[in-house]
């Protein structure tokens, strides 16, 4: 007898919080709150295996299914699938990251995390022991890379270990895993912190030391040189991109054809930057705007409350616009703060118990790298009507099960950032032509991406020849294109998914228009496409499909 799809579906959602206990807890899920993520092999095998067995169950559901459970179930087929694809890839043999790796991210991410009760602030010991346990399993599996001439890039293994130096130098009573609020009720929290502490003291110190220690004695010399830093250096390289390409655009487009796409994009931003560039530089030179936009003070911001206070300003805006262009509308709150590690901006999705509404970060460690024309852009990517709006309108929806609401379809969710930053255009939410300019400067930067991503991990690319390419193609500083090209080279495939993503949704939405005519309704399409929670893109194409058919 088959499976049923619901029951399915919410077993499925336990597996991922399960495999992602972190992750669980920051989405308000408690169950798993003594625990962190398993990085071993022996639990990479294992989440393997599930997932392939999730996919086969998944897809032998074929009788008496709605269309809402036949997404459901294609869609659980899908995701199964491609993690389990890539997994396969064992990524975590050469995974040095010094973008989003743990020991950039956990100190954001803990403190983030809910403490409702004090058994919640209970478990907290065990995860820190966990987050220990986890630095040791990566510098084993880095062991395993070294064993099977996969290395990490030189560049990432440079600079991860002073960021473990950062730490560990950090007195254990200040470190930041200690940055957890008490919860209510909790009789003394004097010893509870202590109880952290030992925790912090025992398992992740020495953890540190243990995985900086591989790193600089063990990896560093064997690391893969800035010319050979892409996954095409390595020998099964190419297949692992592929597995990387369709779990990050959901679409089966060889990387030459996304190359060639995205060399298609540039040049037609150079058009669109030649015709506004008068009124904001006063030519319209391609070399002379972005000349302009990289060095201009005038046209960067001084200092962090500023930029937080910009970005609060556009959120604002662009809440007050909301009715007019979607029906579906969030109940959870959105903030700003400023970060200091991680991504240049980022967010993070409202917890499923209300707890915490959504947030997102605009990282202000060099507060004059942010351009004063880039604030609107990231607001209304990372918040309104971008990644707020879609994901907490997903964590909210009652109709479809858990799993569709908090899975991570990277194409559908960032290409509607991307995709929200030209509808604020339409919905005149860019003040000046300096602010549509951002939006121009967005579009370069993920347009370059399908350039230089493809280029360093299928081409043969190095890296200095992909910071020359962006250099010369967006307006982005040095130090900014640096950081975004190491950024693609220890995530390989997920800068595609911005403008995939984008020209996929304006694809489905032109055809959508054209099928419809004058009865075409922006708030209509616009609830249609987010009133199923994130979805692959081609499912998503289907979705539009069905209702276009149903409205005759």
């Amino acid at each position: 007898m088959s499976d049923n799809i619901n029951a399915l579906a919410v077993e499925y959602f336990d597996f991922r919080h399960r495999v992602s206990p972190t992750s669980a807890h920051l989405d308000g899920d408690y169950r798993f709150a003594d625990r962190f993520d398993d990085l071993s092999r022996a639990a990479e095998d294992d989440e393997i295996e599930e997932d392939r067995e999730f996919a086969r169950r998944a897809t032998a559901c074929d009788e008496g299914l709605n269309p809402e459970d036949r997404i459901s179930r294609d869609m659980m087929a899908w995701d199964a699938t491609v993690r389990a694809d890539l997994l396969e890839s064992r990524l975590a043999e050469f995974g040095v990251n010094p973008i989003s790796g743990h020991q950039a991210m956990l100190p954001v991410r803990i403190p983030k995390l809910s403490m409702p009760s004090v058994e919640v602030a209970e478990a907290m010991a065990g995860k820190l022991r966990g987050v220990g346990q986890a630095f040791r399993a990566m510098a084993d599996r880095l062991r395993e890379g070294i064993a099977s001439d996969r290395t990490p890039a030189e560049f990432a293994v440079r600079q991860t270990i002073p960021q473990l130096d950062a730490w560990l130098a950090i007195p254990v009573a200040q470190d930041p895993l200690l940055n957890v609020t008490e919860p209510p009720g909790m009789a003394d929290p004097l010893a509870w912190r202590d109880r952290l502490r030992a925790a912090i003291e025992a398992e992740v110190r020495p953890a540190l030391v243990v995985y900086r220690d591989v790193l600089l004695d063990e990896v560093l010399p064997l690391a893969r040189p800035d010319d050979h830093a892409g996954l095409s250096w390595l020998p099964d390289g190419a297949e692992a991109y592929d597995r990387a390409i369709r779990l990050y655009t959901t679409l089966a487009l060889p990387a030459e054809q996304i190359h060639e796409i995205g060399l298609s994009q540039v040049e037609t931003l150079g058009a669109e930057y030649r015709q506004l560039g008068p009124q904001v530089t006063g030519s319209d030179d391609l070399a002379t705007i972005f000349e302009a936009l990289r060095l201009d003070p005038a046209l960067h911001h001084t200092n962090a409350d500023e930029i937080v206070a910009a970005a609060t300003a556009a959120l604002a805006k662009a809440k007050s616009a909301m009715t007019g262009w979607f029906g579906i509308l969030p109940q959870a709150d959105c903030a700003v703060e400023a970060a200091t590690s991680g991504a240049v901006a980022y967010y993070f999705s409202p917890a499923l118990d209300g707890s915490r509404g959504g947030v997102f970060f605009m990282n202000t460690s060099e507060p004059t790298g942010w351009g004063r024309y880039q604030i609107e852009s990231t607001a209304y990517h990372e918040g309104i009507p971008g990644h707020h709006l879609q994901l907490a309108i997903a964590g909210e929806l009652t109709t479809i099960p858990e799993f569709r609401k908090r899975a991570f379809i990277a194409a559908y969710s960032e290409g509607w950032g991307l995709y929200a930053e030209r509808l604020a255009a339409e919905m005149g939410l860019y003040a000046t032509p300096l602010d549509r300019m951002g939006m121009l400067a967005a579009d370069s930067m993920r347009a370059c991406r399908l350039v230089v991503d493809t280029g360093l991990h299928a081409l043969g690319w190095g890296r200095r020849q992909a910071i020359d390419y962006m250099l010369e193609n967006s307006p982005m500083r040095e130090s900014h294109v640096t950081a975004e090209i190491d950024r693609y080279l220890v995530v390989p495939g997920q800068a595609l998914s911005y403008m995939i993503g984008r020209l996929e949704i304006q694809r489905i939405r032109a055809g959508a228009a054209a099928a419809l005519g004058d009865r075409f309704e922006i708030k209509a399409f616009h609830d249609v496409v987010l009133g199923s929670g994130n979805l692959p893109l081609p499912m998503l194409d289907r979705v539009v499909r069905d209702w276009l058919a149903a409205a005759g």
